[in-house]
């Protein structure tokens, strides 16, 4: 792992894993190369960015968001829907996280669409027939990310994608939080954000669960990843069928008739490179509350990356 700064961030990125492939007909196919993999782990370090990804003949496509949440993603979520019929569309995740009143404001705005949420990275592969679409399910969603897929009207969550949660914190001092000082203004504006945080979870369908969970985690401790009873118990996992996230346009082949009936089984996965085996993957944090610029009390708090 190596240390990145990109512009007011400051994180650990994950630099390897394996891939798996959903084995979804038409939007989800093999993954060619580990290139490919590692072209999303890249992206995953920049500001958060959208795209559409159409797949045919046999699925709607869905959008990816990819990367950190900044105080420029509503708006360029909002400049990427122009023109585009989203109602109702899938929306892929693949975060560290961000700042939290940015999220809050991107997540309301997926639910505004009726959106669909999943976790997965997607990627292009180029085969005989043309540009393939795939959906890699073994990604991560952490910190606000997790705030995000609640934003899903419904939500999936493969059985190898890394669902991570823990506290907010002061984006500037999160690198070493316990030798850090802090002042009353400082503790009011992480407070003001949890309070923010506990409102859009309950609005969304999520639990006091989840807050917990979430809260009880400080940033010198790794991430907690959340296991399938506490995805149920923080009701970030409405349905057990990627089919319910990935819809199929021709209605004459059901996918529940399609799928086996296990929810394990609904994933096909393969390793890249023949012989390669998955390797665990390392946290990555983001603080969502920074101290206000010009001693405003009420200026939005600024997102950033600590140390693993």
């Amino acid at each position: 792992m190596r240390f990145v700064r990109s512009l007011k961030f400051r994180g650990w990125v994950l630099l390897g894993a394996t891939a798996f492939c959903l084995g979804l007909p038409g939007a989800i196919t093999t993954l060619g190369t580990s290139a490919q993999a590692g072209g999303t782990l890249e992206e995953r370090k920049q500001p958060m960015h959208f795209k559409w990804n159409a797949c045919q003949p046999d699925c709607r496509g869905w959008v990816s968001a990819v990367g950190i949440v900044t105080a420029d993603s509503p708006r360029e979520f909002d400049e990427f829907a122009k023109g585009r019929q989203l109602a109702g569309a899938t929306i892929v995740l693949d975060s560290s996280g961000g700042s939290v009143n940015d999220s809050i404001a991107l997540g309301r705005r997926f639910r505004s669409l009726g959106a669909l949420t999943t976790v997965g990275s997607t990627v292009r592969t180029q085969t005989p027939r043309g540009e393939r679409v795939s959906v890699v399910p073994e990604a991560y969603c952490e910190s606000m990310c997790v705030f995000l897929l609640l934003s899903g009207k419904t939500r999936y969550v493969p059985p190898v994608a890394h669902v991570r949660v823990h506290q907010i914190w002061m984006g500037d001092r999160a690198d070493d939080a316990k030798a850090a000082s802090y002042s009353a203004q400082d503790l009011m504006i992480v407070e003001r954000d949890i309070g923010r945080l506990a409102k859009y979870t309950f609005e969304m369908g999520g639990t006091g669960d989840l807050l917990s969970l979430a809260l009880s985690v400080p940033p010198w401790e790794d991430l907690h990843e959340l296991s399938r009873g506490e995805l149920r118990l923080a009701n970030l996992v409405t349905t057990d069928a990627v089919a319910d996230v990935f819809p199929q346009d021709n209605s004459s082949v059901p996918m529940a008739e399609a799928k086996p009936s296990k929810p394990q089984d609904r994933f096909v996965s393969s390793t890249v490179g023949g012989d390669a085996q998955p390797q665990p993957g390392k946290s990555t944090k983001t603080a969502e509350a920074a101290a206000p610029t010009g001693g405003s009390a009420t200026a939005p708090a600024q997102p950033a990356q600590p140390q693993k």
